[in-house]
């Protein structure tokens, strides 16, 4: 460093302790809405929203304290650059903890928009205080009920079938209830308790089915750095470790307009699950303990019921699962029927290696067992799926900073013999210039359960890819980026009868001329391979596809009352040899904060000739809640939400949504079927904070 650059650090470094010697950074509530709708400008298919949400969510409530941070915990906010998490980590060994978050400002290579952006989910703990059970930063109980107005076909009487038999209809209720309980300090501890019932849920207590009333309950408890037990999880968990190949939470951003930042996955080891998504977690213990100063080891054990569409095999005389289900829903007798049909057993062992900030080398494996025999339907695209009651997958990762560049990797190998292997780089090549390059190989027949890394396909079996990704500040107010992904799927898929390939590329660019102001433009375009559908084509053929999407987005904040965010987005999808499916949608939202009362709305128009051309827009919703509805056919979408805070405890939540539809008499189908051209949806929520 330059005798000038550290005289002005110095400098700055005195006057900021100043300021927080004076005063306290008070942490104010973020809007987690409009930040998740920055990080997905444009909506697609494949990406698990619920749980980057919900992780957000725990990212908020439970900020990182800047002074015990690690660079794979900051890493996971997606908001820094490999040179700003160098320069933080530099600035922490030359000159100590933090003593106030207004410390970041003298911080080389932070710029106010990247502070400003990182303060929700950051924190400083000056004093160094004893952490305590009896000291929780986050301690909060949350109830929600929602439901649809209007009558849906399945809560209707019905009228019994051509045999007499009766007639199918949902066995609950029309509301959906979720508690939450949460008592958690960020690196020490953490209980909760997660209940849901959806509706047409029906409330049961039948133990010998696995059904204890509400049906679905998830807990946790957690504790966090006793000695060299640096980790200890017993409930619900999942482990995020190395690229995903073997063990893979649910918080990835894919492919987006983070066009650098998202395409490593830190390893951030066991994390509480408390996500509505009731698939994806392990149910049991885990723990990670430090062997040395450079070596952890983490042990997991978990026993959990899964939902199976179970067939009977009379040949072998034993009953098989043809298929997995991930909906969570349980309301009719044949969804019921495959509740909790498949008992899966796993224990797994992860080793890893790390010197500071630097490096880390880590070995897992990971083995499953399940008491029926999964076997898919006989059916070409299947022929490589995995079939058995046992899966061991072994896998070796690694990452290492050389400067501003970030090289990670991870290969893996599954009982079949199949290898997946993902590796890269992530570099900040100038101050103003990121980069990302990355390449994976995931074989037909690789099979790990639990994985999700980098990927075109939902799961990480049969593909080969190659992704380029840049960004580049031209000046403070101007950013572009952009990325391209080549990508073969060497056998066949579901609605794909032979080995296809694609691409895709993203353009952007955000302007932001004042902190009033900020205006930003996607460009998206997709290549694949798809059969035609029969409506189209009585002969099988898989021909090529292409899906453009564009949009526009203005959001304007003229006080610290109101802000505005008017939306055009709209693009277009078409089979080659026929004509395109276009849609638009065209939306605005407005925005009123009175401190205690808050005020937001939206009215949307949207046009589309078909299901094909939907197009998917974030919604605001009520705190812990998501909604991204496709917009699809004809009609206008508007939504009311209230927030108010009654005092420093309780807070409440008031959500009204209705889409009207033209030239179409009914919404939904089969038994979520209404008898109307209109659906409108009422959720209500408080909180009571401890």
């Amino acid at each position: 460093m330059k005798f000038t650059s550290t005289v002005w650090l110095l400098t700055g470094f005195l006057l900021l302790n100043r300021v927080a010697a004076a005063q306290e950074y008070r942490r104010q509530e973020t809007n987690l809405s409009t930040f998740i709708q920055n990080l997905f400008p444009v909506q697609t298919e494949g990406i698990d929203y619920q749980s980057v949400s919900e992780n957000l969510y725990q990212l908020y409530a439970n900020p990182l304290d800047l002074n015990t941070a690690t660079r794979d915990e900051l890493s996971a906010t997606y908001l820094l650059t490999e040179r700003q998490l160098n320069s933080l980590f530099n600035y922490r060994t030359t000159f100590g903890n933090f003593l106030s978050i207004y410390e970041l400002q003298a911080v080389p290579d932070f710029d106010l928009p990247t502070i400003r952006r990182l303060l929700p989910f950051v924190t400083v703990d000056s004093q160094n205080r004893t952490l305590s059970v009896r000291n929780p930063t986050d301690h909060y109980l949350i109830l929600r009920v929602e439901r649809v107005l209007e009558q849906q076909k399945g809560f209707t009487a019905g009228e019994p079938d051509k045999n007499s038999n009766p007639a199918r209809r949902y066995d609950g209720s029309r509301q959906q209830w979720y508690v939450r309980y949460r008592y958690s300090r960020p690196r020490d501890f953490s209980f909760g308790l997660t209940l849901e019932q959806d509706p047409g849920e029906p409330l049961r207590w039948k133990p010998g089915s696995y059904q204890y009333g509400i049906d679905y309950i998830s807990f946790h408890a957690q504790i966090q750095n006793r000695g060299r037990w640096r980790n200890v999880l017993l409930g619900d968990y999942q482990l995020q470790i190395g690229q995903g190949l073997v063990l893979a939470s649910g918080f990835s951003l894919g492919k987006g307009t983070e066009t650098v930042a998202g395409v490593r996955r830190p390893s951030l080891g066991g994390r509480p699950y408390s996500s509505l998504s009731e698939y994806g977690f392990l149910r049991g213990l885990t723990a990670t303990y430090s062997v040395s100063k450079n070596w952890d080891m983490t042990l997991l054990a978990s026993r959990n019921r899964r939902d199976g569409n179970v067939v009977i095999d009379t040949e072998n005389q034993e009953d098989k699962i043809s298929s997995l289900q991930t909906s969570g829903l349980h309301r009719t007798a044949a969804e019921l029927a495959d509740r909790a049909s498949l008992l899966e057993q796993n224990l797994g062992l992860h080793l890893l290696y790390h010197t500071g900030q630097r490096l880390q080398l880590g070995a897992t494996v990971l083995h499953t067992v399940f008491d029926k025999t999964l076997q898919k339907r006989d059916l070409p695209y299947n022929r490589y799926e995995f079939t058995g009651k046992q899966n061991t997958v072994m896998g070796l990762h690694g990452n290492y900073v050389w400067q501003n560049v970030n090289f990670f990797g991870e290969a893996a190998r599954s009982s079949s013999g199949g290898i997946g292997a993902v590796g890269g780089a992530v570099a900040s090549l100038t101050k103003r210039l990121d980069a990302a390059f990355l390449g994976r190989y995931y074989a037909r027949n690789f099979h790990s359960f639990y994985a999700n890394a980098f990927g075109e396909n939902t799961r990480n079996s049969n593909e080969r890819g190659i992704y380029t990704g840049l960004r580049y500040v031209i000046y403070r107010k101007l950013t572009l980026g952009t990325f391209v992904d080549y990508y073969r799927f060497p056998w066949w898929k579901y609605l794909v009868d032979k080995p296809s390939q694609g691409y895709d590329y993203l353009l952007q660019a955000t302007y932001s001329p004042t902190k009033k102001w900020s205006v930003y433009g996607i460009y998206h375009e997709e290549h694949k391979e798809k059969n035609l559908p029969t409506a189209l084509s009585k002969i099988k053929e898989t021909v090529k596809t292409v899906r453009k999407n564009y949009a526009l987005n203005a959001e304007y904040n003229p006080s610290r009352v109101w802000s505005f965010r008017t939306r055009i987005q709209w693009g277009g999808f078409r089979y080659t040899g026929f004509s395109s499916s276009r849609g638009v949608a065209i939306v605005q939202d407005a925005t009123a904060d009175f401190g205690r009362l808050s005020l937001s709305g939206r009215l949307a128009w949207f046009s589309t000739a078909d299901y094909d051309s939907r197009q998917y827009v974030y919604e605001r919703d009520v705190l812990s809640a998501f909604s991204i509805p496709a917009y699809a056919n004809k009609g206008i979408r508007n939504y009311l939400l209230i927030q108010y805070n009654l005092n420093k405890h309780l807070d409440v939540w008031l959500r009204w949504s209705r889409t009207d539809f033209r030239k179409q008499e009914t919404v939904g189908s089969d038994l979520d079927e209404i008898a109307k051209p209109h659906k409108s949806e009422v959720k209500v929520q408080v909180r009571w904070r401890f």
